[in-house]
């Protein structure tokens, strides 16, 4: 990865872009190419987030500016908004020539309205979004954004009222984002994960993860949460497997398709045990941490790779499992 000084230098190059027009402005500020611009080209496909490069922020802050993961399709004259952009589970055209397009709510009974406009210019892809709840009512605020292809990835800033400074991210297609050197270890270095183990979440419903003893090259979980009414309400399907001279974390949460998570590192301290495993081209979570404390009880942390605040889940051993 190059170094943060060519990123802040793309970081700057955008702030030089000034304020995109609000959606009250006359679009007679706006222009609109026949064809995509040059470089335009290159905001195609799906964008997964890399790092925060907002300045000044304490390691807890730190996250993505936007959805972790969303797409664009280029188009002739405008940018099609696949996913991650807040428009719901459907494809949105915005025009670049800065005329506004409403989308009415996607739900039974949602009178809300979402306005969206765009613009090309020197390099960079301008977008604003704004929410009307009512029909009649007033705007309730504007997000931009600028999106801005570099040779490290794409640099997204992201600007609200309430944060007028805004928020800066750096994506990458997943295929450009190197995955970590895999630790060393065999399915047996995992003895201490086996059994029944089982917890209370904050809002009162209970989870639980069962797994099986090493053997064959693999260990197989399954998770189940059920709620304070005694019903369930998610699972998920779960192995860890060897391979390649390392071990590979396979999940399915609600029988979904497998997403897989490598062993990057393998910690013993006294009596306490702990497993990382990574996979930084998925949107969320990017890491896996299983943790035995010395006393015995088992913790399991998700989240980003660096920063932000990860979600845990504590566990003990459920009554008669060692």
């Amino acid at each position: 990865m190059r170094s943060i000084i060519c990123l802040a230098a793309a970081i700057a190059s955008i702030t030089t872009l000034g304020t995109v027009p609000a959606a009250s402005a006359s679009t007679e500020r706006w222009t609109q190419p026949p064809s995509p611009p040059q470089g335009m080209r290159e905001l195609d496909g799906e964008w997964i987030y890399v790092e925060d490069l907002t300045e000044g922020r304490a390691l807890e802050q730190l996250g993505p500016p936007m959805s972790s993961k969303f797409s664009f399709r280029v188009e002739d004259g405008a940018i099609v908004l696949v996913s991650g952009h807040g428009s719901g589970h459907r494809d949105v055209r915005v025009p670049l020539d800065g005329s506004i397009t409403e989308m009415a709510g996607t739900r039974q009974g949602d009178d809300s309205t979402t306005r969206y406009r765009a613009q090309w210019s020197d390099g960079t892809l301008a977008t604003e979004t704004d929410f009307v709840r009512s029909p009649g009512g007033e705007p309730e605020g504007l997000i931009r954004r600028e999106f801005r292809p570099t040779a490290d990835g794409l640099v997204v800033r992201v600007t609200t009222e309430r944060n007028p400074s805004g928020s800066v991210g750096l994506y990458r297609h997943a295929e450009d984002i190197p995955m970590p050197t895999p630790a060393p270890a065999a399915i047996g270095d995992l003895t201490w994960l086996a059994g029944a183990w089982v917890g209370t979440r904050s809002s009162g419903s209970s989870v639980e993860e069962r797994w099986s003893p090493p053997l064959g090259g693999a260990m197989l979980g399954v998770s189940r949460t059920v709620n304070t009414s005694g019903k369930m309400v998610g699972f998920e399907y779960l192995r860890i497997i060897e391979r390649d001279g390392g071990l590979v974390y396979i999940a399915q949460p609600g029988g979904a398709t497998p997403t897989e998570f490598v062993l990057s590192d393998l910690a013993s301290e006294g009596g306490s045990r702990r497993a990382t495993f990574d996979n930084p081209r998925h949107d969320y979570p990017k890491r896996i941490v299983y943790e035995l404390s010395a006393d015995g009880a088992l913790s399991a942390t998700i989240g980003f790779t660096k920063g932000g605040t990860p979600r845990r889940f504590d566990f003990k051993a459920e009554s008669g499992e060692p």
